[in-house]
């Protein structure tokens, strides 16, 4: 039995999964995860990891547990480049864990030791290429789509094998691999310039009013539990100040606009992430061949977007929710990177 444990560190939510491995199977696992912004106080990044990693092990006998790692907290802009970034993650992590043996994802998709690293640059954003890599161990062709509070990722697989063509943000910004909108923190602004009112379109307010995740607290799409991020008012999560806030966008309020007329916003919203995440999605298709005949395997908090995407493509979907069940599904880079890990060590052991 192999134990092991995988970080998910990013710059607004740190995650962590527990996983025992045995013969090539995933005996058991166990996710956790806060919601943490690396650049209001990054000196307590050390106490988040610590706070997860006894969440997780409180009833687990193991001592020294192997861990990897991958982070997209090196885009924060409290660093000045993501260099720094990387290096002050992987600082935190061998401070913290003094014991443990670390390993880190690389941008080729290999699993190397914190002190081998030569360049920390390979390490940053490799969260996606950590369940991409799993998933290819179930799906000879396929097609990943990963929708969290802040960003999507769609990555094809084929013949088993990660088959994007982008590797860093940048290039998958550019490859349609990588969307920056969410389900949570998203600016309205980044998704309409207008909306329909009465009858007419209005120009929105891009100001810091509301975010995504007010339209999808007022379609019922999230609980107010999932709204892990602060409201832009700092009001609470309710779909009631979420209507006062979306209100806002068009510069009126819940005494200008109903709670009907609200909501046929929050639909209008809806319909055009939809659209922006659709176009992405198209373009990744059309380099593929017989891609329109992949299986697509949904995940994230936003997993029902993703969903309603492929079904207005006539795409085949799923949830990575027949893989590992629902809890993963929000947190599926560190699940697969502690399996990675474990499959890993594994070997090392068969060839030993």
């Amino acid at each position: 039995m192999i134990t092991v444990l995988g970080w998910d560190i990013g710059g607004v939510n740190t995650k962590g999964a527990i996983l025992k491995y045995n013969e090539g199977q995933i005996v058991d696992f166990k996710v956790t995860g806060r919601y943490f912004e690396i650049w209001r106080d990054s000196t307590a990044l050390a106490s988040v990891l610590k706070s997860i990693e006894q969440e997780l092990i409180e009833e687990d006998s193991e001592s020294q547990i192997a861990m990897a790692l991958t982070t997209t907290a090196e885009l924060s802009d409290i660093f000045r480049t993501k260099r720094e970034g990387v290096e002050f993650i992987l600082d935190c992590i061998q401070k913290t864990f003094t014991e443990a043996s670390l390993y880190a994802l690389d941008i080729e998709g290999q699993l190397i030791g914190l002190q081998e690293v030569k360049d920390p640059v390979r390490l940053a954003a490799t969260n996606w290429l950590a369940t991409a890599l799993f998933l290819g161990k179930w799906y000879k062709n396929g097609l990943l789509i990963d929708i969290g509070s802040t960003t999507t990722d769609i990555i094809p697989l084929r013949d088993g094998k990660v088959a994007a063509q982008g590797r860093t943000d940048m290039s998958r910004l550019i490859t349609g691999e990588l969307v920056y909108t969410g389900v949570l923190r998203t600016p309205i602004s980044s998704v309409v310039s207008q909306v329909p009112v009465n009858g007419e379109f209005c120009r929105i307010s891009p100001e810091y009013f509301a975010i995504l995740g007010d339209v999808y607290l007022i379609l019922g799409y999230i609980k107010d539990s999932d709204y892990v991020c602060e409201t832009p008012d700092k009001r609470p999560k309710t779909r009631q100040f979420a209507l006062e806030r979306l209100a806002r966008i068009v510069c009126a309020d819940g005494e200008m606009l109903g709670e009907e007329e609200i909501t046929k916003l929050a639909r209008y919203i809806y319909e055009k992430q939809i659209q922006q995440i659709t176009e992405a999605l198209m373009q990744v298709l059309s380099r593929l061949p017989d891609a329109y005949n992949f299986p697509v395997i949904a995940c994230g908090l936003g997993e029902f977007l993703a969903k309603k995407c492929c079904e207005r493509l006539g795409l085949k979907v799923e949830g990575i929710t027949e893989i590992l069940g629902s809890q993963a599904s929000r947190v599926a880079p560190c699940v697969a990177l502690a399996y990675l890990l474990a499959e890993k060590l594994d070997q090392i052991v068969r060839c030993s």
